[in-house]
């Protein structure tokens, strides 16, 4: 066996590692590469195949990249076989869950220059690595650009225009089935946001990386992923323009007033029914993660009595009731109990939304203090026509049903940190 196979591993990953050339437009480079050496055969530690060397080694590179365009984590791979005298047999990687040879002729990739020798004859030495093409933000792997058809660009648009983030975090690998990391609603919809907010057209043009990616024996890349994972999704919170609230009025909102009925002689209403829609909205905002907090006047006991009744109250994290703060809206104190209750200040109104009935009470308020106003106009019981500028909504709505869609778009305006809409 030739010299060069008695290195070190560690010079040996170097030695062979290749050298991946990226999309011009790609928004997610590599954290690290982990190898892992094969000198018989055995099971990948980091992928779901098994390795059989064809000559004497094989090294497995595990790529580990923070985003795959469709979701938080993305774990890639190539296996570059070598031969006794120390020859590249072949190069195989990974592409959407399967393996494929990279081969542009003879079975063999493209190699850097000088060119890894390819047969024992070619023995100087070696200083080439085999060059392999990274497809735009899904980092399947290509032996060259021409090899993707008309339809693989077509798709690739999609997945990183449209589809973007289509995923969140990524819940189907090693680290989350064993619990090294969960993920909450809250952090798929904020890792969908980030990637909705990245998508991009690829450019179909390539370059390599202009900063250096680290190898490490995969153990070592193993051992910090799943706290990289989580600490990714803490940096959210604050790194990534949301809203951080929604808050909610009930009647006409959520509940039909028309159909209340009240305790004898009491103003507590017993029992109502629900508008159209409302629990199918009020379930799809608390799949999302939205921290939700009911700001509503009347009795607190109505309240209880009425979203209790419908499985509703404990999809609030907070209840801001008018009997409980003293005050009714649009008074202000009822939307500063309202952030409050949500660990917000005035600071944070324009990051948060008040969706109500009442123009005069809920939509006046919010605006007073900078939130997105959204006018739910399912009922006819109060006016639809603003007395003044002060109660013109930013949105109007006629269901329930509209609500999580315009939440949606209008989340991606956070983006630049400042009022969806300014009146």
């Amino acid at each position: 066996m030739t010299e060069v196979l008695q290195h070190a591993d560690a010079d040996l990953a170097a030695l062979y590692a290749p050298h991946l050339m990226f999309d011009t437009n790609e928004p997610y480079l590599p954290h690290a590469l982990g190898y892992t050496i094969f000198r018989i055969a055995g099971l990948s530690p980091s992928s779901k195949f098994a390795i059989e060397p064809l000559g004497a080694l094989t090294i497995e590179y595990a790529i580990y990249y923070d985003w795959d365009i469709g979701h938080l984590y993305d774990l890639e791979h190539v296996w570059v076989h070598v031969g006794a005298m120390g020859e590249i047999l072949r190069v195989e990687a990974s592409s959407h869950g399967g393996c494929k040879v990279m081969d542009i002729g003879e079975g063999l990739p493209e190699f850097s220059s000088p060119q890894v020798f390819r047969r024992p004859s070619s023995l100087p030495g070696l200083s080439g690595h085999p060059v392999l093409y990274v497809e735009a933000g899904k980092h399947a792997h290509w032996a060259s650009p021409a090899h993707m058809t008309e339809a693989d660009r077509q798709k690739l648009a999609v997945l990183c225009g449209p589809l973007a983030g289509i995923e969140g975090v990524h819940l189907g690998n090693p680290f989350a089935k064993r619990g090294a990391y969960t993920a909450r609603p809250r952090d798929h919809r904020l890792a969908r946001l980030k990637m909705t907010t990245d998508a991009f057209e690829p450019g179909h043009s390539y370059r390599a990386s202009s900063t250096e990616v680290p190898l490490l024996p995969w153990p070592d890349l193993e051992a910090i992923i799943p706290q990289r994972i989580t600490d990714i999704m803490t940096r959210l919170e604050t790194d990534q323009p949301h809203f951080a609230a929604i808050f909610l009025d009930c009647g006409d909102t959520l509940i039909d007033e028309r159909t209340e009925e009240k305790l004898p002689g009491s103003e507590v209403v017993i029992r109502a029914d629900l508008i159209p829609g409302a629990k199918e909205m009020m379930d799809s905002l608390k799949a999302a993660g939205h921290k939700l907090i009911l700001v509503a006047d009347g009795p607190r006991q109505t309240f209880v009595n009425m979203l209790t009744h419908h499985g509703l109250w404990d999809h609030f994290d907070a209840h801001i009731i008018s009997e409980d703060v003293g005050v009714h809206k649009p008074d202000v104190r009822m939307f500063d109990a309202a952030l409050a209750a949500a660990g917000l200040t005035r600071d944070d109104a324009w990051r948060t939304v008040m969706v109500g009935n009442n123009l005069s009470r809920d939509i006046c308020g919010a605006n007073a203090l900078g939130m997105t106003s959204i006018f739910m106009a399912w009922s006819t019981l109060r006016t639809h026509e603003p007395a003044n500028p002060s109660e013109v909504p930013d949105y109007r709505i006629d269901s329930p049903s509209e609500l999580p869609a315009l939440l949606d778009v209008l989340e991606m305006l956070t983006k630049y940190r400042c009022r969806p809409f300014q009146r």
